[in-house]
């Protein structure tokens, strides 16, 4: 192998391979970044290289490109886990084939299902809180007076009244939450419609994380849970 005079002789065998596949030495940053490296002290100090500086820009470019494809992904498994426990939750909230069976289970398996730590259906009502059926289905039945719903979710606020609303709370109230209240450190409130000429409705899921429901996050999935609920319930409501 012919060499120049002076400067080391490269391994015959490596040499052939780096001829025959330069896409090791391409694909490898560390090597090129050691190739640019040993370019530039060639040239020497005084020398600007545009060609290293071009490249050092894309290659930051392309690192800020891998974390939002990286990102991206992620979201999307993310997204794709939520969608498929919601659809979950809803064929098991589906088999209840009673009323009580049917909310006895949103308290249970369902709110399993949703990894959330407690479940309420909350309906206003002029009904008796110490009617019978009330008082069998206490763990996850709610009975508040007419306007009560509106109060709770939206507050003080004058923006137009949202059919989902996530928050972190300090603790729940022992109206809602019962015993868990003191535990409870974020909330999803789902607003329900029965109907025309019915009282609305709210589902109310408690967590002791705080980061489990908070303001910034989407809400789509809980909408399209609370829809398909609220139809399910105008079905026990005829």
């Amino acid at each position: 192998m012919t060499t120049t005079p002076g400067k080391p002789e490269l391994d015959r065998k490596l040499r052939e391979r780096v001829l025959a596949r330069p896409d090791i030495i391409l694909d490898d940053s560390d090597m090129m970044k050691a190739l640019i490296a040993a370019n530039d002290k060639t040239m020497g100090g005084n020398i600007v290289d545009l060609r290293g500086i071009a490249m050092e820009r894309l290659e930051d470019r392309l690192d800020r490109l891998e974390d939002t494809h990286r990102s991206v992904i992620a979201a999307a498994y993310e997204n794709l886990a939520g969608t498929n426990q919601i659809h979950r939750a809803i064929i098991r909230m589906m088999d209840g084939d009673e009323f009580e069976t049917f909310l006895r289970d949103l308290g249970g398996e369902v709110a399993d299902i949703l990894g959330v730590d407690s479940m309420h259906l909350v309906l206003e009502t002029t009904q008796d809180e110490s009617d019978p059926a009330v008082r069998r289905l206490g763990d996850v039945l709610r009975v508040v007076d007419p306007g009560f719903i509106s109060a709770y979710m939206d507050g003080y606020r004058t923006s137009p009244a949202r059919q989902v609303i996530l928050r972190q709370i300090e603790a729940g109230t022992e109206e809602m939450y019962g015993e868990k209240a003191e535990h409870t450190c974020s909330e999803a409130c789902l607003r329900l419609d029965f109907g025309p000429g019915r009282l609305p409705g709210m589902l109310l899921m408690g967590s002791e994380d705080p980061q489990q429901f908070t303001p910034q996050q989407g809400t789509d999935l809980l909408g399209f849970f609370a829809g398909v609920f609220e139809r399910t319930m105008r079905r026990w409501l005829s």
